[in-house]
């Protein structure tokens, strides 16, 4: 039976609680919920801004992705939550064109859509993912 083992990238934020970025156990990743924020400085960016959110918010899950030895490609599950049913439609529109641009083989990821609070009021956006790492 393989090792959990954590995920760590400097190219998405740091937990800022007790929890791991990503975490393996085999060829399984899970990626924590990210939002829209620069890993650098760890600031929420883009307010008010859904469709900036949702890319930068997906540019972390990507880096965590990478990280793990995975790829876009093997990512199964994205999780999108979101505070206000209006974004709705342009939440799609900014996710569909980072995931189409990043996924080659065509095949995109399943995609669950939840309407909730989050823990910032920045936050207008958080997606968590599901990998299947394919060495």
């Amino acid at each position: 039976m393989s090792d959990k083992t954590a995920v760590r990238t400097s190219e998405a934020p740091a937990p800022a609680h007790t929890f791991s970025q990503g975490v393996r156990k085999g060829p399984f990743v899970q990626v924590s919920g990210q939002g829209p924020v620069d890993p650098e400085t760890n600031e929420y960016l883009h307010q008010g801004d859904v469709a900036a959110q949702t890319t930068r918010t997906l540019m972390n899950v990507k880096a965590i992705i990478d990280a793990s030895g995975a790829t876009f490609d093997d990512v199964m599950m994205l999780r999108v939550y979101l505070t206000k049913r209006e974004d709705f439609a342009i939440m799609n529109e900014a996710y569909g064109e980072f995931v189409t641009k990043h996924t080659s083989n065509g095949v995109l990821p399943s995609r669950t859509t939840v309407f909730t609070g989050l823990p910032r009021a920045e936050m207008l956006v958080e997606i968590d993912a599901i990998a299947v790492v394919t060495d």
